[in-house]
């Protein structure tokens, strides 16, 4: 007679859990190089971004003495004149020109002059040796007469720590005072505030106008059968297959005085001068519409794809009007995909540069375009990086309030 074994209960229990923790690693494994190609191309950009956006090396690295040497100045007398020997004694110390240079960018984005002030002494060293802090004084102002005002000097004291938050504290129109204070800037300062005001607003008229040109497009494919939908649906992805350039630089050609657009109007007797396309916010939202309608087309199409069409038929047997039925049963059911639409587009547009830049006019640019900015021209990476935290702390602040609003209504429902 045959007879069977069973593994003790403990005993299985354990190759369970053996089984489940290989099952577990086999699947780590398979999203291992996905997670370290985000941890490398993504993490650590904005990793380095954020640091950047307080990270103050230029003058530490340099004026290590000079900072020493202002640690006990009141900021508002004149400076000891250890620190004019501290100062000289480091700028001596300096061996390549470029870091000079980059000393004097820095003091001159706290303090106009500071650039011709630093680099006009760096030109006259050496001094003659063996000569007192007194004596290096009186050389110093023979060199330049400004380094007896104590704002360059206030400059070179609240930069001497490698870290700061001042270019966070610029980007959203606040400063540092003298005294190390947090103040507003000046009105004829403040100017962030404005560009991130119009940027989100630009955001947000694109978003509307997306929405309401890609929700009857969405409801329409969605009726049509899969061969049809399929269809058309490559029309809706073209735009993916054309450069952004491209298409903006068609715009340019279509919205001129002399353009298709203009000269249709004209021609069907609608108005009988050009009308101003370019250049303005008008062409800005157009070019921007066309080019993210795509982003608020498909979530849409994916969510109505999904809801049946036996809902409106049902509620119009029951009584309802067919327009009564379609806002109160089939329009609740595409919230998700006008949110994840709504978010998508917007998100996107806030970090816009191209398009506004090529054309908007100078009320038109977005706070990308103050990026590149500082980081093509300028030369201040600092600044460059808190405009850009700015942005991203805007993002992730929009997807934190979508996630609760997204789990509020699941919760109600």
């Amino acid at each position: 007679m045959a007879t069977t074994t069973s593994l003790p209960m403990p005993e299985l229990a354990g190759q369970l859990r053996r089984a489940e923790r290989r099952r577990k690693a086999f699947a780590v494994s398979l999203t291992l190089p996905l997670l370290v190609f985000l941890l490398v191309i993504f993490l650590v950009p904005i990793g380095a971004l954020l640091i950047r956006a307080v990270e103050n090396p230029e003058v530490a690295n340099t004026l290590g003495r000079t900072g020493q040497a202002l640690q006990g100045w009141d900021r508002t007398s004149a400076p000891p004149d250890a620190a004019y020997a501290a100062l000289m004694a480091d700028l001596g110390a300096i061996t390549e020109q470029a870091d000079a240079g980059a000393l004097a960018r820095r003091l001159n984005s706290e303090i106009g002059g500071a650039r011709s002030l630093i680099m006009s002494t760096y030109r006259a060293l050496p001094l003659e040796p063996d000569l007192s802090p007194t004596q290096v004084r009186e050389r110093m102002l023979a060199i330049d007469p400004r380094w007896a005002e104590p704002p360059f000097w206030q400059a070179i004291a609240k930069n001497s720590s490698r870290w700061t938050p001042d270019y966070l504290l610029a980007a959203v129109d606040l400063k540092r005072d003298a005294q190390g204070g947090i103040v507003k800037v000046g009105a004829d300062e403040a100017a962030f505030g404005r560009i991130l005001l119009r940027t989100f607003s630009i955001s947000a008229v694109v978003t509307v106008w997306c929405l309401l040109l890609g929700f009857p497009l969405a409801y329409w494919l969605s009726t049509l059968s899969a061969r049809k939908a399929n269809m058309l649906m490559i029309l809706v992805l073209v735009p993916f297959w054309t450069s952004i350039l491209v298409r903006v630089a068609a715009w340019i050609v279509l919205l001129q005085s002399n353009g298709l657009v203009n000269r249709s109007l004209m021609g069907l007797g609608i108005v009988d001068e050009p009308l101003a396309l370019l250049f303005n916010r008008l062409g800005v939202i157009i070019a921007m519409v066309h080019i993210l309608l795509p982003f608020m087309i498909l979530p849409l199409y994916s969510v109505m794809k999904s809801i049946p069409a036996t809902y409106l038929r049902a509620a119009v047997s029951l009584g309802s009007s067919p327009l009564a039925a379609f806002f109160r049963v089939y329009v609740p059911q595409t919230y998700p995909g006008i949110g994840a639409g709504g978010l998508l587009v917007f998100i996107l547009s806030i970090g816009y540069y191209v398009t506004p830049a090529l054309l908007g006019g100078a009320d038109d640019q977005m706070l990308s375009y103050y990026i590149a900015q500082y980081t093509n021209v300028n030369v201040n990476w600092g600044m460059a990086c808190a405009l850009g935290g700015v942005l991203l702390a805007a993002t992730l602040v929009l997807y934190a309030l979508y996630r609760r609003v997204v789990k509020t209504e699941l919760s109600l429902g």
